[in-house]
């Protein structure tokens, strides 16, 4: 006999503790279902044990709390229906379904193979195809719902990368979807009749795509009439869905097609008003009352203390499986679609995400008996740890700073402003003197287009006090032959094509303004002298790569024959000094090692632009970097730095005897793609 005293005693714990531990949840930076799942666990025979367990939770009022369960989950199965944007797909196209196929078919056919491991210890010999089968598709959903929540909260939505990882896993879905139809349908076909009405599914989905969704394009004009959502559009908007939800049941394939096929073939084109209005009265209920009391239930199924030690190996398989199935295949089919290396990973971590798909995924197996109890509560754990471990993961992999760099370039995109390559060059001293660096940055900024150089030259006031008179217009006459000097070399720039900016002051402390000054012009590349006022802060402020140019270096940097006496401090023999600095025509020598590839992809542009051969120094790396340069047609080898080099290193923080350029690399630098970097450094640079 059922107790309604205690049936609401169990309704007011379970909604306590689903929005206490969902709160505490999102303060630690995790999605809320991570914290009901948690609550159920928590409240189930893990932790309360079978004696407070019983008496709260027992088998008398598990009918009734299931059953509130299903009604949230019809619910939010048709919400999901009903956001999934259709146009994800056709927007992002053979990127999207390639990386969806990777992270589908790599997963599922590990987790078939380890379903056939295992299978004889949780599952009978006629049960043994569905179950393979349903570990398959356990192991390769996705949760579209819980990633599209994480990309909301990083406001990653708006940028390239939120958008394909959107895509691909409204993929994911449809094929998990599709498979665990099959699934359910030969589990549910143990006779005669159950065979026959699995085949209604095809009539079912003809029916439902031609027939209901003209039916129900018809409530966007009757919705306009009415001016508001009436209780009769929202009845019958909710009898059909509980009907679809019934058929599907009713065909011995689960409930919760019904739904989502339901919300799918809702109207879209011109019923935005009319979606948003059903879905701010249905998210309510769902998600505030029901949703939590399916995940809270799911968590009650959950027994930790049954599990023994062969128990944890069988978890440590699912989570290699799962995890390493997921990252491999997402990683595999992201690369090769030609995405760079970090947003490659970045993907695959999102696409890691199961959360409320695979909790309802496993339910349905528990209530089909594909999965025992054991198994079911191991594949739930699974399921909070690969969707815990999303948020930290991305948050390494892909940090704030880059998605705020990537949503100012989308901005950019829409409004179609074109982002220039900024390459600032600190000019010191007398800029008469700083053409060979000018050149430099001249030569660096043209392997990207559009390029845009900023020539930065800060003066210091002179020493004492100005008068109003002769004294002042000294000042200003010294001002204006340094900006007619500061054209000069800004006009030899242009001449190359990229754009050129000036920005020339007095300055009362040069060393505190400079590196301000790189800061706000926010480059993507500083070019300055090693000696330059400064250094230290321009240096460690800067968030993008970084040239230092040696006071030895002057005569190898300017594209001519003509060399110039460039001394370095402590030479004594003027041959030497010459030799040291690097011939105007000799070839490119880097060291290539632990500093990453910054330093090689700028000795890699010079030698290119300039036309040069490449050495590359260093051990195995180095070796291995020149054969494959040399199979790209760069005239590259390996060996020792050659008389006459110019030579690059990276820019470590120790000294490297006879560099004349060192590289620092910018924050979170990715890989270069060395086929697109010798592509692209050999197409012709237009500029506007």
């Amino acid at each position: 006999m059922l107790h309604v005293d205690l049936l609401l005693l169990d309704l007011v714990i379970v909604l306590a503790a689903a929005r206490l531990l969902g709160a505490v949840a999102r303060r630690l930076g995790q999605p809320p279902v991570i914290g009901e799942i948690v609550a159920g666990i928590l409240l189930g025979p893990t932790l309360l044990g079978p004696l407070i367990g019983d008496q709260l939770f027992g088998a008398e009022m598990r009918p009734p709390l299931q059953a509130l369960a299903n009604v949230g989950l019809v619910l939010f199965m048709f919400v999901v229906g009903l956001e999934l944007d259709q146009k994800l797909v056709r927007g992002k196209g053979r990127i999207a379904v390639t990386v969806a196929l990777g992270s589908t078919l790599v997963p599922f056919v590990l987790g078939c193979v380890l379903a056939l491991g295992i299978a004889g210890d949780h599952v009978g010999g006629d049960r043994t195809l569905p179950f393979v089968l349903f570990m398959g598709a356990a192991m390769s959903a996705t949760a579209f719902p819980v990633l599209a929540r994480i990309l909301t909260d990083r406001g990653m939505q708006r940028i390239s990368l939120g958008g394909l990882s959107l895509a691909a896993a409204a993929v994911i879905d449809v094929l998990a979807w599709t498979v665990l139809a099959v699934v359910v349908g030969i589990a549910g076909a143990g006779d005669a009749e159950g065979q026959w009405k699995v085949l209604l599914t095809v009539p079912y989905a003809l029916v439902m795509f031609l027939v209901v969704r003209p039916l129900l394009a018809r409530l966007v004009p009757a919705y306009e009439k009415a001016g508001r959502l009436t209780p009769s559009l929202l009845s019958l908007v909710l009898i059909g869905l509980i009907g679809s939800a019934w058929a599907t049941e009713w065909m011995h394939v689960h409930f919760i097609f019904g739904a989502f096929v339901f919300g799918a073939v809702m109207p879209r084109e011109g019923a935005e008003r009319l979606n948003h209005e059903i879905l701010e009265r249905l998210e309510q209920l769902a998600v505030l009352l029901l949703l939590p009391m399916f995940f809270v239930v799911a968590g009650l199924n959950v027994n930790l203390r049954a599990l023994d030690l062969s128990s944890l190996g069988t978890l440590a398989a699912i989570l290699a499986v799962a995890v390493g199935g997921k990252l491999l295949g997402s990683y595999a089919a992201a690369r090769a679609q030609r995405l760079p290396n970090r947003p490659s990973w970045a993907m695959a971590v999102l696409l890691n995400t199961r959360g409320l798909t695979e909790i309802v995924i496993l339910t349905v197996g528990l209530q089909k008996g594909v999965l025992d109890d054991e198994l079911y509560s191991l594949m739930v754990v699974m399921a909070l740890v690969t969707t815990a471990m999303t948020g930290p993961l991305l948050r390494r992999i892909y940090p704030d700073r880059r998605v705020a760099r990537d949503i100012a370039e989308a901005e950019r995109a829409a409004l179609g402003v074109a982002a220039a390559h900024r390459v600032l060059t600190v000019v010191p001293g007398s800029p008469a003197e700083q053409a060979p660096l000018v050149e430099l940055a001249s030569v660096l900024a043209r392997a990207t287009s559009p390029s845009e150089v900023v020539l930065a030259h800060l003066r210091p006031y002179p020493q004492g006090r100005l008068e109003v008179g002769s004294g002042l217009s000294s000042e200003l006459a010294e001002l204006a032959e340094t900006l007619h000097d500061l054209e000069g070399l800004a006009g030899t720039v242009r001449a190359h094509g990229p754009e050129v900016r000036v920005v020339s002051r007095f300055s009362g402390d040069v060393a505190a303004e400079l590196p301000e000054l790189v800061t706000g012009a926010q480059p993507d590349l500083v070019v300055l002298p090693a000696d330059v006022s400064g250094y230290t802060g321009i240096r460690d402020g800067a968030v993008c790569r970084v040239v230092t140019v040696s006071p030895a270096a002057a005569s190898g940097l300017q594209d001519s024959p003509a060399r110039t006496a460039a001394t370095s401090p402590g030479s004594a023999d003027p041959a030497a000094r010459t030799s040291a600095a690097g011939s105007a025509t000799g070839p490119i020598a880097v060291h290539h090692g632990s500093g990453g590839d910054a330093a090689a992809h700028v000795a890699l542009t010079l030698a290119l632009l300039r036309d040069r051969p490449l050495v590359v120094v260093g051990g195995g790396r180095a070796s291995a970097l020149a054969q494959r340069l040399a199979r790209l047609g760069v005239a590259a080898t390996s060996g020792a730095v050659p008389a006459g080099a110019l030579v690059v290193a990276p820019d470590t923080g120790t000294t490297v005897d006879g560099a004349h350029l060192l590289v620092r690399a910018e924050q979170d630098a990715d890989p270069v793609d060395w086929a697109a970097a010798v592509s692209a450094l050999r197409a012709p640079v237009s500029h506007p």
